[in-house]
């Protein structure tokens, strides 16, 4: 197996070390006069299907260079003064640089040239959801920190429990977030991270299904995140602020300077909230939280052969812990605070108009501490816990004939500290008992662990005709708590019929996911003896094979329709369980899984002043008992360890609906309409189970939410509006103005409720933002 792999390594490195970047590719337009002279012109870049708006200026040679765009078709308008605007549709199927000439012809007085948009919303290459720059400059703001999280949220397949996290067609701690090509494979929900900044990023790819061999680790759903590749000369900059319910307060600043090949970009922002999490109770006790931090992007373009890119953050947040009522009483406070510092290049070389090298290297230290005060009941988490973690990764990508080739390795080097301990406070509240008396009161442990994981993949893109298929494979070695590998063959296919607008597809998905790094080594040690006995079964990472076929159809030049069944099963599912409500989580996997539904879609683009979505999703998950890893301290730890027998999986939400309807009846002016809909989750009560303590925990109202003859939350739903526009607009400023209304009926909405893998959680009750943001 050992020289299996390293004979696939050699094959990957070929001729040099190149990075895996993410699926995009880059456009190099050359813009001349009728006679083959360069001019300067200016221009846009739109594809509706990538969700790419761009504009450009080219230099005084009619050059320019676009980098980052998804594959697929675009609409390239073209304009200079004293010649006739010009508009080309152009198809980027590479990650190979496209260069393209357009030549502009000398503008008649008296003849007035009408440019007709062309249809760049239907691509048959789709297949994944790309989110535009447009959508998120206007994304509704009703929450902290959550950006990004609530705009892929709109997206069928994905559900939001507690706290900002993430369900991709029912999978938890199964997300990967690709930021400018880096992979990130820890919680990047709030109550762990600060969210990755909406507002430095030009769009986001959504993908559940058809992943090409690049992709690893974590699959249950993919968030590629570009970061905004500003190709203006000079200087110029973005600055922003909102403000609005539970006193929101958050601020963003980017500054720009380009020039000569080379551009360097800033970006600065802070957020402070008196609502930060999603709390247990509708009082909001102790919920107060504040972030922020810098990042920097330098980009250099040695040649049209060669350029590089550096990346740097640095961002916090410190937050308290929402008390259920009977922890306000007691006086409880409980405190998290975490950083996190990220850095990392990259250089792309092109070796010839066939071949092209691309390497990365990414260094991150992530820390995060959490304490109790004396007064919390009915136990007293102290923790401090972190890791730090480098990436090597190259990759050569190949244009040969009809087929599209990519080979790459990737390799991550980590090291894990852990250190919790606590003390039970109370083992009885107002009489019920809590914990079982076996288990000691104090507890304390203490770990640090290397981790080690190397990766290659091969995959080859291949179309004829109206036929498209996508092959692959990945090897994954992986070693932290277990030792484990795997090979993860993919496919994937689709058919267009062109006269009728429609295209069918399917894909099959090997996949190998390694458990969540968050409290890992405690998660992974049999402590059951020292907890009180009962069983214990190591955490190991999960496979998976994931099945899809679905279908697009053209209904017009602005709407489009898609469609998605899917089934995926699982050996080891993970998931992950959290002690009481403190948010502080352990990894866990349940013994199998199966998890099936369908989506559906509706998308209109740019009907006149309309554009819009609507979206459904039905979907049905059976988990298998017994339970692996995770710290279980209630009376029901036994059970979950010990039994076993099916029930359905905590994301089992059986039907989700979203939608919105935008008008903009002038070009500066807009207002969207929302409206979303849950049919609730299921709930497992941690601990004691009678109403009446129930009611002295959370109140009658939340009880009110939950229909205990189904063991399911009873059914949410939100009614949102949002509206802006600009105050000023002229060639050296913009200013806009959002107004953002959320949940607008003000409905009690119960997310999860008394939960040992998910605790209770309430969705936001009617708030309002205000932002205003500036362009100069």
């Amino acid at each position: 197996m050992r020289n299996s792999l390293l004979a696939l390594i050699a094959v990957c490195f070929g001729a040099s070390v190149a990075f895996p970047q993410r699926i995009s590719g880059e456009l190099r337009l050359q813009v001349t006069d009728p006679v083959g002279g360069g001019i300067r012109a200016v221009g846009a870049v739109v594809g509706q299907a990538t969700g790419v708006e761009r504009m450009f200026e080219t230099d005084e040679n009619g050059r320019v260079t676009l980098r980052g765009l998804p594959l697929g078709r675009y609409e390239v308008v073209i304009g200079s003064e004293g010649f006739s605007k010009k508009t080309e549709l152009l198809e980027i199927d590479s990650q190979l640089p496209l260069e393209h000439v357009v030549r502009l012809e000398i503008s008649p007085l008296t003849t007035t040239v009408e440019v007709q948009a062309v249809d760049t919303l239907f691509d048959p290459t789709r297949t994944a959801a790309y989110l535009p720059h447009s959508v998120l400059q206007d994304l509704a703001s009703a929450a902290p920190n959550r950006a990004v999280i609530n705009l892929v949220n709109t997206q069928p397949g994905w559900v939001l429990e507690a706290n900002g996290t993430l369900h991709p067609r029912g999978s938890e701690y199964d997300v990967q977030y690709v930021v400018d090509g880096v992979p990130l494979y820890d919680n990047r929900s709030p109550a762990f991270a600060q969210s990755t900044n909406i507002e430095e990023f030009q769009s986001l790819n959504v993908r559940t299904a058809a992943y090409p061999a690049e992709f690893g680790l974590k699959l249950g759903g993919v968030i590629e995140a570009a970061s905004d590749q500003d190709i203006h000369p000079g200087l110029h900059g973005t600055a922003s602020f909102q403000g609005g319910s539970f006193d929101n307060r958050a601020g963003f600043l980017s500054l720009h300077y380009g020039h000569a090949g080379t551009s360097i970009t800033l970006n600065g922002d802070a957020l402070a909230t008196e609502r930060y999490l999603d709390p247990p109770v509708e009082p909001n006790y102790t919920n107060r939280g504040s972030g922020g931090g810098f990042s920097a992007v330098l980009d250099r373009e040695w040649s049209e052969a060669d350029h590089t890119r550096a990346y740097m953050n640095r961002h916090g947040a410190a937050f308290m812990v929402p008390n259920e009522l009977l922890q306000e009483l007691a006086g409880q406070r409980q405190d998290r605070r975490g950083g996190e510092t990220f850095g990392q290049v990259s250089h792309t070389h092109v070796f010839s108009p066939h071949v092209l090298a691309q390497f990365r290297a990414m260094a991150r230290d992530t820390n995060a501490r959490f304490w109790s005060n004396s007064r919390s009941t009915p136990i007293q988490p102290v923790q401090d816990r972190g890791f730090r973690e480098s990436y090597l990764a190259g990759s050569l990508s190949a244009h040969h004939g009809r087929h599209e080739l990519k080979t790459g390795v990737e390799g991550w080097f980590s090291s894990i500290h852990e250190d919790l301990n606590f003390h039970i406070a109370a083992y009885r509240l107002n009489g019920v008992r809590i914990f079982d008396p076996n288990i000691p009161e104090d507890f304390h442990f203490a770990g640090d662990s290397p981790g080690r994981t190397q990766s290659a993949f091969v995959q080859d893109a291949w179309q004829a005709g109206n036929f498209s298929l996508n092959t692959g494979l990945r090897f994954d070695h992986y070693r932290v708590v277990a030792r484990e590998h795997a090979w993860s063959p993919r496919i994937a296919g689709a058919y267009q019929f062109p006269h009728a607008g429609l295209v069918l597809r399917a894909s099959y998905d090997r996949v190998f996911q390694i458990p969540a790094l968050e409290n890992i080594l405690l998660a992974s040690s049999d402590l059951s003896g020292t907890l009180g006995g009962g069983a214990f079964l190591p955490l190991r990472p999960s496979r998976g094979n994931f099945f899809e076929t679905g279908f697009s159809k053209s209904l017009s030049r602005h709407v489009r329709m898609d469609g998605n069944w899917y089934r995926r099963s699982f050996v080891h599912f993970s998931d992950d369980s959290v002690l009481f409500n403190t948010g502080v989580s352990f990894p866990i996997t349940f013994n199998r899984a199966a998890i099936h539904g369908f989506e559906s879609k509706i998308e209109i683009r740019s009907l006149g002043p309309l554009s819009g979505y609507i979206s459904y999703s039905n979907m049905v998950g059976v988990g298998q008992l017994p339970v692996a890893g995770g710290l279980f301290l209630g009376d029901n730890a036994r059970d979950l360890l010990e039994r076993t027998g099916s029930f359905p999986i905590s994301q089992d939400q059986r039907n989700t609906l979203r939608s919105q309807l935008r008008f903009q009846p002038r070009p500066r002016v807009w207002g969207a309409f929302g409206a979303s809909y849950n049919s609730g989750l299921p709930y497992e009560i941690e601990g004691p189970s009678s109403e009446g303590f129930l009611e002295e925990q959370y109140g009658s109202r939340i009880l009110d939410r939950v229909n205990f003859s189904r063991g399911r939350i009873r059914p949410s739903s939100s009614l949102d509006l949002s509206g802006g526009g600009e105050l000023l607009h002229s060639e050296k400023m913009k200013i806009h103005l959002q107004v953002d209304v959320f949940n607008i009926a003000n409905r009690l909405n119960l997310i999860n409720f008394a939960g040992v893998f998910s605790g209770t959680a309430l969705d936001m009750p009617r708030s309002f933002t205000l932002r205003l943001k500036s362009e100069f």
